[in-house]
This record gives structure tokens, sequence and C-alpha cells, in this order.
């Protein structure tokens, strides 16, 4: 019977040293891919690196050049065109004309030659060429505002994965604290429970909350991996990189009154800016379409020599051609009435769109000042609650010495200071991203 009984007892005890040996070995193994892979960054570092070298930032400015070349294009309308040509060709059979008492005529040469130079110049295009200059001249500057909204949503990012890994950094560190502050406990516990004064539901509770931390732990360990795979991403790092963040809270708050922050918005924020953009060029496509059926004046002229003159067919003379050319279109089937519909239609929506943008960007504005002001209403009560929690783990501990209260009530107090500090670094956190998330919605640069 005793022996079924020290089986009972010690059969849970084994199993629960293995499942914590296999908890260290597993938290070990994480804890190696914490290391860090370089010093740690700085936010305006990263951010410097995202916009200079991400391949979305590398692909509008390509944009932007390929717009430089839609205008060098364009501008090609006022000038001339010229070539030379030259051909050689015989012919076979050769016509000949007899003429009584004059003899045979033969019509034109076996073999032909001509070499000429061709000049060809549009005159007076009714406006169609500078209308098409106006216009991709429009689509580079939407390119270049393109180009400023992937920085700014780039920067963004790269800031909301900045504080991400701040407070999950920090907030493994408060746990590490506080795991090795239970052991402590639970080594000072098994000591009093040797001599009696403690209970092994004591050393059980205490055992179960450090296994609790340490699976909180492994839960931020694995979320921390995946915020530095993100910022690998983002600066072409390797994915055996671990980096590192610094403490980086230092955020100026804008000094925009309340009352003209949508009217700096609009002004400011790229989403209105495009739109503008994007109305003027749909507007330049209504005025180029109903330039389509516009007259044409165009000159021309060649000059160069060829065979085949009478009476010496054979000898090469000189030649030219002048003239002067007008194209006035009569009638395309209506199809010129239906493309001024649909670009008429096109700056409609736009005029929509601006108006949704708008209301988007009002919304955006009050919520970023709503978590702002909220943040830092949280700073102010979690410095309190920070000193009170303090305070009162100095409270238990003294009461726990002279045997006031049990080792769970000093538990508790300490988890309290532990916990307290966390919720004060996430709400300095949430205030520093909030500040920028409203500089974003505000319309001004974050890089």
């Amino acid at each position: 019977m005793n022996n079924k009984v020290i089986n009972r007892s010690i059969l849970p005890a084994i199993i629960l040293s293995v499942f914590i040996n296999c908890i260290g070995y597993s938290q070990a193994n994480i804890d190696t891919r914490m290391n860090p892979g370089s010093d740690s960054l700085l936010l305006k570092n990263i951010i410097e690196s995202v916009i200079t070298n991400y391949p979305t930032v590398k692909a509008a400015k390509e944009a932007i050049n390929n717009a430089d070349a839609r205008i060098g294009l364009a501008k090609t309308g006022f000038y001339p065109e010229a070539d030379v040509t030259a051909s050689y060709s015989n012919i076979g059979p050769v016509t000949k004309l007899t003429i009584p008492n004059m003899g045979t005529f033969q019509l034109y040469p076996e073999n032909n030659y001509s070499a000429s130079i061709n000049y060809r110049q549009v005159l007076y295009d009714f406006g169609r060429t500078r209308q098409n200059i106006d216009l991709e001249t429009e689509g580079k500057a939407i390119s270049e505002l393109t180009l400023e909204q992937v920085k700014q949503r780039l920067s963004l990012f790269a800031i909301n994965n900045f504080y991400t890994l701040l407070f999950l950094q920090a907030a493994i560190k408060i746990k590490d604290e506080q795991i090795a502050a239970l052991n402590e406990h639970l080594d000072f516990v098994e000591k009093m429970m040797s001599t009696g004064a403690a209970t092994e539901y004591q050393i059980l509770v205490t055992k179960v909350k450090i296994s609790t931390i340490e699976s909180q732990k492994v839960d931020m360990i694995a979320a921390l991996t995946a915020q530095q795979a993100a910022l690998n991403s983002l600066l072409g790092n390797e994915y055996r990189v671990h980096p590192v963040v610094k403490n980086d809270l230092a955020v100026e708050i804008p000094l925009t009154q309340a009352d003209s922050a949508l009217s700096y918005a609009f002004r400011n924020r790229d989403e209105v800016l495009l739109n503008e953009k994007r109305t003027a060029l749909a507007e330049l496509r209504y005025g180029m379409t109903k330039l389509t059926n516009k007259p044409l004046i165009s000159f021309m002229a060649s000059g160069g020599g060829k065979n085949g003159y009478i009476p010496d067919m054979a000898k090469i003379v000189p030649n030219y051609v002048l003239g002067i050319g007008i194209k006035v279109p009569i009638f395309d089937g209506t199809k010129n009435k239906y493309n001024l519909l649909q670009a008429q239609s096109a700056i409609t929506s736009l005029s929509f769109d601006s108006e949704s943008t708008k209301r988007t960007i009002s919304n955006e504005i009050y919520e970023a000042e709503a978590y702002m002001y909220a943040a830092e209403i949280k700073i102010t009560q979690f410095q309190l609650q920070l000193a009170q929690a303090i305070k009162a783990y100095s409270l238990a501990e003294t009461s726990f010495k002279s045997g006031i209260i049990t080792n769970l009530d000093l538990l508790d107090a300490n988890t309290s200071v532990s916990e307290s500090r966390l919720m004060l670094l996430k709400a300095r956190i949430d205030y520093a991203a909030s500040i920028y998330k409203y500089k974003a919605a505000l319309g001004e640069r974050i890089y």
C-alpha cells in the first residue's frame, strides 16, 4: 500500500520535471534567436533606409523617369521629321512606243535609280501638341505625388513596426524579471516549507505562476520574431538577422489648432493633392478629345535625283517635290461624341472621389486625436498606478516578513508592479505612435 502511494506521488513529480525541462529547452532555443544581429536601430535611420531602398519607392522613382520620357515624346510634335530614301528597280518588259516615220521610243528605262531627302513638318494642329505636353506634364506631377505617398505609407508602416518591436523587447525583459523574482521567491518558500512555515500549495501556485509567465514570454518572443521578419523585409536584410531597436519615444506634437486641422490636411494630404491633379488631367483629356476633329495642316518637301527622264533616260536628273496638305475630319461615326461623354464622366467621378477622400481624412484626424489624448491620459494614470503598486509591494514585503500575509499575497503585489510597468510602457508607446498617425493624418511628412 505504501509503495502504491509512493508511486502515485513520484509519477506526477517526474512528469512535472520533464515538462519544465522541455519548456526550458524550448525557451533556450527561442532565446538564441533574440540575440541582436546588429547594433540597436534608431527610428529615423530605419525610415531613411526604407524610403531610399525599398523596391516600391524605386518603382515610383522610375515612373517619374518614364513620365519625363513621355513629356519629351510629346514635345516631338513641334519638331520636323526628315529621312533619306534610295531605291533601285529593274523593270521588264519595258514598254516601247513606235511612231511611223519617227522611230521607236522607250517610255522608261529597264534600270531605275532614285534617291531623295524628305522633310515633313506639321504647320498647325490647333493646339494638339501643346495640350499633349500639358497632359504628360500633369502625369509627371501625379507620379511625383505618388512617390511621396508611397514614402509616407512606408514610413508609417515602419513606425508601427518599430514601436511594436520596442514594446515586445521591453515586455520580454519585464517577463524575465518576473520569472527571476518568482524563482527567487520559490527558493525562499521551499526553504520555508522545510521548516514547516509554508505549505505545498504555496509552492505549487508559485510554480504555476512561473509557468504562466513563461508561456506568455514564449508568445511574445514569437510575436517579436514575426515583427523582426517584417523589419528585415523593409530593410532588405536576411531573415537570419534579428534586429534590435533602440528606445526612442521623443516625438513633437503638431501645433495645429483643432479648428484648422481639417483645412490644413486638405491643403497638404497627398490623397487630396492627387485627386486635384487627376481632375486636372481628366480635364486636359477632355480638351484633347475636343481637338480630335480639328483640321491638321502640314508641309512636306522632298529633293533628290532619279533617272528615266526623256531624252536621256539613263542620266540621273535632280528633282524635287514641295507641298502643303490639310486634313479635315468630316464624320467619325459619332466616336468623338461618346469619347467626350466618357471624359466628362471621368471628371464627375473624380469629384465624388475627392469628397469621399475628404470624409476619410476627417475621420482619420478625429480618430488620431482621440487616441493621442487617450494615451496621454493613460500615461498619467499608469504613472500614478505604478507608484501605488511599488508602494503596495513594499508594504507587502514588510507584512510578509512579519507573517501577516502569505507569499501568494506578496506574489500578487509583485505582479501588479510588473503589469503597471508594462501598461505604462504601452501607454507611452501608444502616445508616440498616435502622434505620428496624427501627423500623417494632417499631411505632415513623417520621413
